[in-house]
């Protein structure tokens, strides 16, 4: 029977999950194997009739530049239960190839630890995929499709910018990040936003929506003082993630919460509730300011992959076949900047909980300092002429609202 490689897709969309597909793909056609695509994820897997796509040459060629996924993707988790060896007995598969998070990975382990139980030998080898970059890939090295989605964020971002500019308005931009900052950092530094609020800065005060509202605020006074009447601010929606649940539920906003208790972030937009709060604040304060919400969500998952993620992707893709061929199982590819292919096992990254912490926004790295350098925002040197526009200037400090001091970003 003629040997084959299952490829399964978890999680949610990033730009190259079809680079790395066609990568395998044309890798493994070359070498004989038969490539099967699993639609529909784990959840397809283990169905009693998986939906398969059986890739040729053509097919593979035609996707490798396409956004989004030509397989049907499932954030299903399976327990074991759900297990059953049919699909890969049916098929001889020697490797699963799984593109996905944490969980896709981690899966993947138990599912052939299963099947080696049952004497059935296959290799597993992992792929990261995520645009909120969270995962601690060595040296800091990007996840595939964050790159891309910053690219595509930061087309938006650039022209809410001139919209705000051209019409004196300020804007409210929420972006995608389960629960770290990095897509909302990198737009924010690459459009000059005055201001740019991710969980990470919260890190000697708790996340409160008074405090993130108070921080535009001082965006906004300052860039008042200076003569400049419009402006936007960048909010990470990994935010909620930072909060109490009391501090969520005590917004005001009719939140509707997942089976963990969790607010369901897909479920609404982040930025008009950013924005209504912040409308709450200048009514209160009596400053007349013209603001809109802006959301930078959906659209950065499946768009086309730019070149950075197109080389990465393809890397990553035939370091899945140099792995398989060193006999390397149960890992995740990673490849650095010199384009070196490793395994990265999870046990290595894992806490003691057996949990993958996020990889977090570094706010005392050089890059993050000279970014908040950049940022707009009132100081105790302002407070006089702030004092035009709040009886409270230092209510809206921006060190005093983080607990931060001027050497957190002045060395």
């Amino acid at each position: 029977m003629t040997k084959s490689v299952a490829i399964v897709c978890g999680g949610g969309p990033a730009p190259g999950i079809n680079t790395v597909i066609s990568t395998v793909a044309k890798v493994f056609l070359r070498d004989g194997y038969r490539v099967l695509g699993i639609h529909h994820g784990y959840q397809g897997l283990f169905s009693d009739e998986p939906e398969i796509k059986e890739f040729d040459f053509d097919h593979a060629d035609r996707i490798f530049s396409r956004g989004g996924s030509t397989l049907i993707m499932s954030r299903f988790k399976p327990k074991e239960s759900d297990f059953k060896p049919d699909f890969f007995v049916k098929n001889n598969v020697e490797l699963l190839v799984t593109i996905g998070g944490d969980d896709t990975a981690s899966t993947a382990n138990r599912i052939t630890k299963y099947l080696s139980g049952l004497n059935i030998k296959i290799a597993n080898i992992h792929v990261p995929k995520t645009i909120d970059n969270d995962l601690p890939l060595p040296d800091r090295n990007p996840t595939f499709g964050f790159h891309s989605a910053k690219d595509e964020g930061v087309n938006v971002a650039t022209t809410v910018y001139e919209d705000a500019r051209t019409s004196e308005t300020w804007f409210v931009v929420s972006t995608m990040g389960r629960s770290v900052g990095h897509l909302a950092f990198g737009i924010a530094s690459a459009c000059h936003y005055p201001m740019m609020i991710i969980p990470e800065m919260f890190n000697k005060t708790e996340a409160t929506f008074e405090r993130i509202t108070n921080l535009i605020v001082s965006s906004i006074i300052k860039r008042k003082i200076e003569g400049i009447n419009y402006g936007a601010a960048i909010v990470s929606e990994g935010l909620f993630h930072s909060m109490s649940h009391d501090e969520i539920r005590n917004a005001g906003v009719n939140f509707s919460y997942d089976d963990h208790g969790h607010p369901e972030l897909a479920n609404f937009s982040k930025s008009h509730i950013f924005n209504m709060l912040l409308q709450e604040k200048l009514k209160k304060i009596q400053m007349k300011l013209k603001t809109r919400p802006m959301e930078i969500g959906f659209q950065t998952r499946c768009c086309r992959p730019n070149a950075y993620d197109l080389s990465l992707c393809t890397l990553l893709g035939l370091g899945v076949k140099q792995l398989f061929d060193l006999g390397i199982s149960g890992c995740i590819v990673t490849a650095n900047s010199g384009g070196d292919i490793s395994p990265l096992f999870l046990k290595d990254i894992e806490d003691k909980d057996g949990k993958i912490p996020p990889r977090k926004v570094d706010v005392t790295s050089i890059l993050a300092k000279l970014s908040f350098q950049n940022l707009f925002f009132i100081t105790p040197e302002d407070y006089e002429a702030a004092k035009k526009y709040v009886p409270d200037p230092d209510s809206y400090d921006f060190y005093k609202i983080l607990n931060w001091k001027p050497s957190d970003i002045f060395e």
